[in-house]
């Protein structure tokens, strides 16, 4: 469970310390990308904290959402509507939800383990 963590963490560095610069035209496709992944980041917390971490739907989840993302902004720029927005309120709710649920097992972890302590 720490790998990802660790990799969020080396990946936000990078991304503080470069001088890259992504185009404006592009900024829409990249912020759907990145909402994207940390919504399959979470959601392989989730499941990892739930016992029913499967590698195989982390990693086939974080590029097909990726992909599903990024063909949503591209479809709305073609056609001339936001649709990269549909895709930020669908990703933003998981992620909060996801969010929420790892935030009940660790409070609820946290208790049984203090309880523990406390009997002994």
């Amino acid at each position: 469970m720490w790998l990802p963590i660790l990799g969020l963490i080396i990946g936000s560095v990078l991304g503080l310390f470069t001088d890259i610069r992504i185009p404006e035209e592009y900024a829409n496709y990249l912020s759907i990308a990145v909402l994207a992944a940390l919504d399959t980041l979470f959601g392989g917390i989730r499941a990892n904290l739930q016992n029913i971490y499967d590698e195989k739907v982390f990693v086939s989840g974080f590029f097909f959402n990726i992909i599903l993302a990024a063909s949503l902004a591209f479809l709305g720029v073609h056609l001339g509507v936001d649709l990269y927005l549909a895709a930020v309120f669908a990703f933003g709710v998981r992620l909060f939800q996801n969010i929420a649920v790892i935030r009940r097992i660790l409070i609820a972890k946290w208790s049984s383990s203090k309880e523990k302590l406390e009997k002994n």
